[in-house]
């Protein structure tokens, strides 16, 4: 039987989540021995146009991006969009708030334009994505749990409950307790509640859960004193995308 090939891609991003897959560790051996790897930017440099699943990390932000995303699209059978900015369009959806040619106004100055940006989108935007490994970066065994469903013909299990469900899992005391404002209610599970186990507030980088209760959420603000708006500017770090493609339907 032979190996499914995959391709690893990357767009406008920082290239960590590819990073992620090259520090499997002890799993590494095991992942690159069940696939065949024929593109890899971060790791190999033969370049090929036969894969049949692509893992898809950063964000569409350039023409070209947009160029690249769409050959891939013909391409690949089965997308796999990895991190939070090829899911949500991540951090580099900030620049949409402000508006593109301020953004590169106020980082570039009078060299804006030889800066190609457009506004950034998710890969959704583009392709259709099967699959999607999120967070910042997305966690190891995930991503390798993904791959590893679809090569034994199955339906990757992915978490739709919300952080809290993870903290109370691990018995943590809610952040709120401490007074650090946290997104854990809304926000999509699957990383282990890995920041609010260290008493770091949880953004969303894996976005907020298919139906979340708004309610419920606004019910554990209203109890330390808190509205909504209090922790908006947060969701924004990685959901300003998803708000504004709401906002325009």
């Amino acid at each position: 039987m032979s190996k499914p090939k995959v391709g690893v891609f990357g767009l406008t991003g920082c290239g960590g989540c590819q990073l992620e897959i090259l520090n499997l560790e002890d799993q590494l051996i095991d992942f690159i021995s069940a696939v065949d790897i024929v593109n890899f930017t971060e790791a190999i440099s033969e370049q090929s146009d036969t894969y049949e699943v692509a893992l898809i990390e950063g964000s569409v932000s350039t023409t070209h991006d947009i160029e690249r995303l769409e050959h891939i699209g013909k391409i690949a059978k089965i997308i796999i969009a990895v991190g939070a900015c090829s899911g949500t369009g991540g951090l580099n959806c900030l620049k949409n708030l402000y508006g593109t040619e301020k953004a590169k106004e106020l980082v570039y100055g009078d060299k804006k334009g030889w800066i190609e940006a457009i506004d950034t989108k998710p890969i959704s935007e583009y392709v259709k994505v099967d699959y999607y490994a999120r967070g910042c970066p997305p966690t190891r065994s995930e991503i390798v749990d993904i791959v590893s469903a679809l090569i034994m013909g199955k339906v990757p299990e992915i978490p739709s409950y919300p952080v809290c469900v993870e903290c109370k899992r691990l018995g943590n005391t809610c952040l709120y307790e401490f007074g650090i404002k946290c997104m854990g209610p809304v926000a999509r599970a699957g990383c282990n509640a890995r920041c609010p186990s260290v008493k770091s507030s949880c953004v969303a980088c894996r976005g907020s859960i298919d139906d979340p209760n708004v309610n419920a959420q606004k019910d554990l603000l209203s109890q330390y004193g808190l509205t909504v708006e209090d922790i908006m500017e947060g969701f924004n770090l990685y959901n300003a995308c998803v708000k504004i493609v709401q906002k325009s339907k």
